[in-house]
């Protein structure tokens, strides 16, 4: 088992190397606007998961999809030309789902928002129940009450 330290350092290295080979190197029409997003290596530094995400609808998703499996040889080589390890771990590209989870988020507190204002509005022309205040004060004695 490698240092996790390691293992971090080395995951950043493929992040930038994968990279900057996707934008000068690859040259598969298929490929769209692609962004790494992370890249996580397992312990033993063998296998690396490489995160992605798309600009576009679900055919151009698809499409680049497509580019980086067939491409994946060809970025394993760079990749180990370029890190001083010695195996070159395996690639595996995973479609992050950040913009539908962001996407979701911002539906989620766009409905909190709109709750919360009709509770306020609830809230200014509430009335109480009972009494305004239903404690029970201490009895005022007067001097003319002791007798």
């Amino acid at each position: 088992m490698a240092d996790p330290a390691r293992a971090a350092k080395m995951a950043d290295r493929i992040k930038v190397i994968v990279a900057k080979t996707l934008e000068r190197g690859l040259k598969d029409p298929r490929l769209g606007f692609v962004t790494i997003t992370d890249v996580r290596v397992t312990g033993d530094l063998q296998h690396a998961s490489i995160f992605y995400t798309v600009y576009g609808d679900d055919r151009e998703r698809a499409d680049s999809a497509a580019a980086l499996k067939s491409a994946t040889g060809m970025l394993r080589s760079e990749v180990g030309k370029n890190i001083t390890a010695r195996l070159t771990p395996s690639l595996e590209f995973i479609a992050d789902a950040l913009p539908e989870n962001a996407q979701a988020l911002e539906g989620l507190l766009a409905e909190a928002r709109a709750r919360d204002a009709e509770v306020e509005g609830l809230a200014k022309t509430a009335q109480y129940a009972g009494d305004e205040d239903p404690y029970v004060k201490p009895r005022v004695i007067d001097d003319d009450d002791e007798s």
